[in-house]
């Protein structure tokens, strides 16, 4: 009882305290009319968001199912020639390792300049744009006969794609609200699954097709060509920004603008605030989502790019092996929708993304500690698929609405990606042929990021439960879904409250 008064103390001196500068209101704050009942307003809304998710999930879920098809289809061309027929064999390995990674260097660079470029857009235009890009580069793989087309490819392919991936969150955060952003983040990445499941159907069906044209090149063309034209369809279906687009009627606009300042206050328009560009590259908890964002990086991208060949050494061929790729991803696929309707309705990112790591890094545990079991080996791969890209998802949706302002969160986002992305090329070099079948430095080195990524994880949820109290505390509780002035101080606010 002796820190009631303390407390008291405290709300009564946050009562005096100023968020910052006073700022001129520059959007319209829509409520509700008086008359209008809650459930009818819930019903309005409910019948907004069916809308939304039929014209934007369909075609922002189908550009990702692609883009990851285009982005890791390299694992599968390499058990049908590409290293005999542009690499000379590459008796070591290393050639195919730096054509893999060779996407992940313009990933990096591109990702913080291209999204803040993207806020200027409209973002149909944009990702649209960026989509026919990255189609154009994975269809011209298959025109490559040595070694620097190969690269060229890769690195266009980095360039395009980087500004799709981080770009997404700030594209469903103008429509979703915290509390449904983290399913729909779920059936976006979801398709990277499906699309690592099908990937192994699509190669196991072209390497029996005995066409005119090498396998592994009719690969690159059978999953690029389709990109090019979902990015023609992106630029016609999907709408702008709430205030902007022409999907809404008026009653819709003001309700979508509603549920966009939850919370936070949006931007008004294609703008960027400038300080808080500053703020996102001074914020810690920024560094730590790349810290976590590194490890499972680096785990999906040995994943995504040596799985099959991580299976044919269990003693399979190379068609089984690709086929065997499939039931890891589609039970991945399935534990990340369920898990990220579970964070949404109890409003916990951080225990789940730490058990997920956990889960990952003992998939890794195993395939060092049992060399022989084939079966437990296997199960290993499902521990790792099911906890790296479960993790990955729930991070993407914890930050999404975690850094107050769009600003910050289109600097923010892109910069823990593009960091956590040297996880990515790590990952590619972790596995060269001349270690296999154990893979030891591999599995050992990923186990122990994947750990680490966990304890960053931990750390930040004990931080964000932490501070949400201090600020209720000082504060008092902020009115559920009302608007916060982030404007000025974006998640420092004193009304704004972290998801934890």
């Amino acid at each position: 009882m002796s820190s009631l008064p303390q407390c008291q103390d405290a709300i009564s001196r946050g009562a005096d305290e100023k968020d910052g500068p006073k700022v001129e209101e520059s959007l319209v704050e829509y409520a509700p009319s008086s008359t209008q009942t809650d459930a009818s307003r819930a019903e309005e809304e409910r019948r907004l968001v069916r809308k939304l998710d039929k014209r934007i999930l369909p075609i922002i879920c189908a550009m990702y199912f692609f883009a990851y098809l285009d982005r890791t289809n390299l694992g599968n061309a390499r058990l049908q020639g590409l290293p005999e027929d542009t690499l000379h064999g590459d008796p070591t390995g290393v050639l195919f390792d730096w054509v893999n990674s060779a996407f992940y260097f313009p990933y990096v660079l591109c990702q913080v300049p291209a999204i803040l470029l993207s806020k200027l857009c409209p973002p149909r235009i944009w990702l649209g744009c960026v989509a026919v890009g990255w189609g154009l580069c994975s269809t011209l793989m298959a025109a490559a006969f040595n070694f620097s087309g190969l690269m060229v490819a890769r690195i266009g392919l980095g360039v395009f794609e980087a500004g799709f991936s981080p770009g997404f969150p700030l594209y469903f955060g103008l429509f979703y609200t915290r509390e449904e952003i983290g399913m729909r983040v779920a059936w976006w990445f979801a398709f990277a699954e499906i699309a690592g499941a099908l990937s192994g159907l699509i190669a196991f069906g072209i390497q029996h097709a005995h066409t005119s044209v090498a396998n592994w090149r009719l690969l690159f063309i059978i999953e690029g060509i389709p990109t090019i034209l979902l990015g023609l369809c992106a630029m016609v279906i999907l709408p702008n920004r709430p205030e902007e687009t022409s999907l809404f009627n008026e009653k819709e606009r003001e309700i979508a603008i509603d549920r966009m300042n939850r919370g936070a206050k949006a931007d008004v328009g294609r703008m960027l605030q400038r300080n808080h560009i500053k703020v996102a590259f001074k914020d810690w908890k920024v560094y730590a989502g790349a810290i976590m964002y590194f490890g499972l990086n680096c785990a999906t991208a040995g994943i995504t790019g040596f799985l099959p060949t991580i299976i044919k050494t269990f003693g399979f061929t190379d068609a089984l092996a690709q086929l065997l790729t499939v039931p890891p991803y589609a039970v991945a696929a399935v534990c990340l929708c369920l898990l990220s309707y579970a964070s949404d309705r109890l409003q916990d990112r951080g225990s789940l993304t730490v058990g997920s790591c956990i889960l990952a890094g003992i998939g890794y545990v195993l395939l060092l500690a049992v060399p022989s079991n084939n079966h437990v080996r296997y199960f290993a791969t499902f521990c790792i698929t099911i906890g790296a890209y479960c993790a990955i998802g729930l991070i993407i949706s914890w930050y999404a609405h975690n850094f107050g302002s769009e600003t910050k969160k289109a600097a923010g986002t892109p910069l823990y990606m593009s960091l956590g992305q040297g996880g990515s090329i790590l990952g590619s070099h972790l596995f060269p042929s001349t270690q296999g079948p154990r893979y030891i430095k591999g599995f050992a080195v990923t186990a122990a990021l994947l750990f680490l990524a966990a304890l960053s994880a931990l750390v930040l949820t004990v931080y964000y439960r932490r501070e949400n109290k201090r600020r209720d505390c000082l504060y008092g509780e902020p009115t559920k879904n009302g608007i916060v002035d982030t404007s000025v101080l974006a998640d420092e606010a004193k009304d704004f409250r972290y998801t934890p």
